[in-house]
């Protein structure tokens, strides 16, 4: 009888165009669908709260699609190596397949792993499918990693285009019988009390289906927009594709031939496909840094900022996370945030400036609160987007770039239909102070039914104080 091989579902949960699985198939072995929820990360970087919601559902996802080809996904809890031992002695498997991870614990996982089996002469494999280009193929010319995005982005555009996805095989062959499963409501990785996802699912359908149809709507009503309307928060022009990305239930290679294809049908609109692609490029450039400086989560990658004079406060912390900075569009995304477990990008920035530069609250403090809150919450672009913003990070924006908030909304939120939609208090206040209602005259606020500092609260921070706060503080380090 032929030794079943285990392939490991990680960060990569579908079936279409996964090359680790379509590597298992190939074999001709019977095959184990194994998922293990390890929260023995190391630095405390187990997934947050928000992904935890969606990884839930697209496990339950995963699993419907393995038993429409005949197959039931193995649920396991605990550390990696202990459980794959666990399997293997339970079913007598002989190789284990995986995709590869880049976290910078991934790396040493998976060659203990690698070291581990073949003392016992099991077979450990591991293929690429999360990224288009595998980190180290995209180098300078004198063979270093890039740190800065535009010449990263023109040596990835020169390379061969990415392979095209490949389905998995229909004549696939499960190992029976097979070891025990654990039951995924088990796990509570789903809010209890109170259940702050409520109603996540009438915004989000995560899994590989949910991602390949929030594709297809993107590419047929909102891509050929997405170069004009992207910035506007008010405006449902991006993919949202990032959080079916992080969880690996969508391939990056599916998303760029299914743009390239989208462009050759519509070559006016090329420029438009291409910053949406660069957009994907933003990504790998991410995941690139994370492997070669793999400390950027934790310390700044320009050394400098690690002596920045931080100088923010809890409460004012608390205020930004709760979206009552008295900044409208801040405001707005951090409670986008929490009621959505999203946030656009343009007011990732807006917010992320905010804190950094107003209120002068480490980075990193921003940052873990987005892994917790967001269901995207990417270790590699999130950390590199945080220092981005700070400054302190690769191709980062200038240390005196400072965002200011009012006129950010007023001109990504010109017509007010984002803070109306979440600063709903604010909601009948005239275009003309929607940003800025500590400039309304007292008649307009009454006629609002508006008592700042009561209904909604005074700004926390004066911009034009703050401005010259951070200014001083950055031009501590700026020599250095």
């Amino acid at each position: 009888m032929t030794s079943p091989l285990i392939f490991w579902f990680r960060q990569d949960l579908r079936t279409v165009d996964l090359p680790g699985l379509n590597a298992a198939a190939a074999t001709g072995r019977p095959l184990i669908a194994l998922y293990i929820l390890d929260d023995s990360t190391p630095g405390d970087w187990i997934p947050g709260a928000a992904s935890r919601w969606w990884l839930h559902h697209s496990l339950e996802a995963l699993a419907g699609a393995l038993q429409e080809c005949g197959a039931e996904l193995i649920l396991r809890r605990g550390k990696a190596p202990d459980v794959l031992d666990a399997v293997i002695e339970e079913t007598g498997a002989e190789a284990v397949y995986c995709s590869r991870q880049y976290e910078p614990w991934a790396g040493d996982l998976e060659q203990a792993l690698h070291a581990r089996f073949a003392e016992r002469g099991i077979e450990f494999k591991r293929f690429p499918g999360h990224l288009l280009h595998e980190p180290g193929s995209v180098r300078t010319g004198a063979g270093d990693p890039f740190k800065v995005f535009t010449p990263f982005w023109r040596a990835c555009r020169a390379l061969p285009e990415p392979p095209a996805p490949r389905a998995l095989p229909e004549d696939l062959q499960w190992h029976s019988p097979l070891p025990e499963t654990e039951d995924l409501k088990g796990w509570q990785l789903q809010p209890q009390k109170p259940d702050w996802a409520a109603d996540w699912l009438a915004l989000w359908t995560p899994g590989a289906e949910g991602a390949h149809t929030r594709l297809q709507r993107f590419l047929e009503d909102r891509v050929a927009d997405y170069g004009d309307s992207r910035d506007i928060p008010g405006v449902a022009a991006t993919s949202g594709l990032s959080p079916h990305l992080h969880h690996g239930e969508i391939s990056p290679r599916s998303i760029w031939h299914a743009t390239q294809a989208w462009a050759e049908e519509h070559p006016q609109s090329r420029a438009t496909a291409d910053k949406f692609l660069a957009e994907l490029g933003w990504r790998e450039f991410s995941y690139h840094l994370l492997v070669f400086f793999p400390e950027i989560p934790d310390k700044a990658f320009k050394p400098a900022f690690e002596e920045f004079p931080w100088a923010g406060s809890q409460k004012q912390l608390r205020a930004w996370q709760r979206g009552q900075t008295g900044y409208p569009i801040v405001d707005a995304g951090m409670r986008e945030l929490w009621a959505t477990g999203y946030m656009h990008n343009r007011v990732r920035m807006v917010t992320a400036s905010f804190l950094t530069k107003h209120l002068l609250i480490d980075w990193r403090a921003g940052e873990r609160w987005f892994w917790d809150t967001l269901v995207d919450a990417d270790l590699a672009s999130n950390s590199c987007s945080w220092q981005w913003v700070a400054g302190s990070g690769a191709d980062a924006a200038p240390y005196f770039r400072i965002f200011n908030p009012t006129t950010q909304g007023e001109k990504f939120d010109a017509t007010g239909e984002y803070v109306r939609r979440w600063v709903p208090e604010l909601s009948v206040l005239p275009d003309k102070y929607l940003h800025k209602p500590w400039d309304a005259p007292e008649a307009v606020l009454q006629e609002a039914g508006l008592e700042l500092g009561k209904d909604y609260p005074q700004p926390i921070v004066d911009h034009r104080e703050a401005r010259e706060a951070a200014l001083a503080a950055y031009g501590q380090i700026k020599g250095k």
